[in-house]
């Protein structure tokens, strides 16, 4: 059975930091693209951030030179470092697995990250 579950949202202030993680069981972790997404109320999900198997990124205009994606192959698990947010980085943040060539992709179940003063 596939599992993703992130952790570390909450709330905090503007300027403030969080880290989020997502562990996932079920899969071959090293085979999988791993992004994160988010979405805030009444708006589309969007990309947030993607690492590759191989280590390489790519992040959203938004977030480029805040936010850092990283993953730790020992430990299943990827992470989106987030610095100097903002209220507009207000969102459900959700973790999503992706194999790159049987397309299969999976979700985890968010998590809550609110900026506010």
């Amino acid at each position: 059975q596939v599992q993703l579950v992130e952790s570390g949202g909450g709330l905090v202030q503007p300027g403030g930091s969080l880290r989020l993680s997502c562990a996932t069981s079920g899969i071959i972790f090293s085979f999988y693209t791993m992004s994160w997404y988010r979405q805030a109320p009444g708006k589309q999900r969007e990309l947030v951030a993607v690492i590759s198997s191989g280590g390489s990124t790519n992040y959203a205009e938004s977030v480029m030179g805040r936010f850092t994606i990283s993953r730790d192959t020992a430990k299943n698990t990827v992470y989106l470092q987030m610095n100097s947010l903002k209220a507009e980085d207000t969102a459900v943040y959700y973790c999503n697995a992706n194999h790159a060539v049987s397309l299969r992709s999976y979700w985890g179940q968010g998590t809550q990250v609110t900026v506010s003063s």
